[in-house]
């Protein structure tokens, strides 16, 4: 079973330090929302983003959307050898059940976060989308993994077949890929870390190349 982590993924309802500001106000009022009730995304907020402290790199679900798109319709979950994982730059972690069909269109999908932010679980019977407190490291030691890897620019160069080679022998293994745009992970990674190419690749290319190469050695 591979452990699918997207970690310190930019995933954030709107801040209190500007939820008064003209951007996020008329934004939330264009969707009949309360500003505290609306996902922090970059593309209506950008002005207001440059008021928060890492603001350049905050307001980015469009990059757990795709990631979550592409791991869910993996091969290696519909075969049920794939658990995967948000955890949040605050320290919030969404477990995702295998079934679950992340919605195709951003607009939905942004509606559902919003849902899952107020409720915890979405939806509530069911809880195929569940959140709770926790840190990258606290979720790792959950997992209980036989090995830990974070994708990282700087980490050991390797082939994505040479990995998939590695990731397949283990019982266990959890592989952490980065859900923010640019710079560094902002929690606690004191992990082997693992480079699988020599420029930086998006998050959700990473996701990808991970996934197939884990899946060629398992089918």
């Amino acid at each position: 079973m591979l452990h699918l982590v997207i970690a310190d993924a930019e995933l954030e309802l709107v801040p209190r330090p500007i939820r008064d500001h003209p951007a996020v106000v008329n934004h939330a009022k264009r969707r009949g929302k309360k500003p505290e009730e609306v996902l922090l995304d970059s593309t209506y907020h950008h002005a207001a983003l440059k008021k928060l402290p890492d603001g350049e790199r905050r307001g980015r679900p469009d990059i757990v959307h795709i990631c979550l798109l592409n791991a869910l319709e993996s091969i290696a979950n519909k075969e049920g050898k794939l658990r995967v994982y948000v955890h949040t730059r605050n320290d919030e972690v969404i477990y995702i059940k295998p079934e679950t069909r992340i919605p195709r269109n951003y607009n939905r999908f942004v509606g559902l976060m919003e849902s899952l932010f107020r409720d915890l679980a979405v939806p509530k019977n069911l809880e195929l989308l569940r959140m709770e407190e926790k840190s990258l490291v606290e979720l790792v030691e959950e997992i209980n993994p036989d090995g830990i890897f974070v994708m990282h620019e700087d980490g050991k160069a390797m082939k994505p077949s040479e990995f998939g080679k590695i990731l397949s022998g283990l019982r266990n293994p959890v592989v952490i890929v980065g859900g923010f745009p640019h710079g560094d992970f902002r929690s606690e990674t004191p992990w082997e870390r693992i480079s699988l190419y020599d420029a930086p690749l998006m998050a959700w290319a990473v996701v990808n190349e991970v996934i197939i190469s884990f899946e060629h050695w398992i089918f």
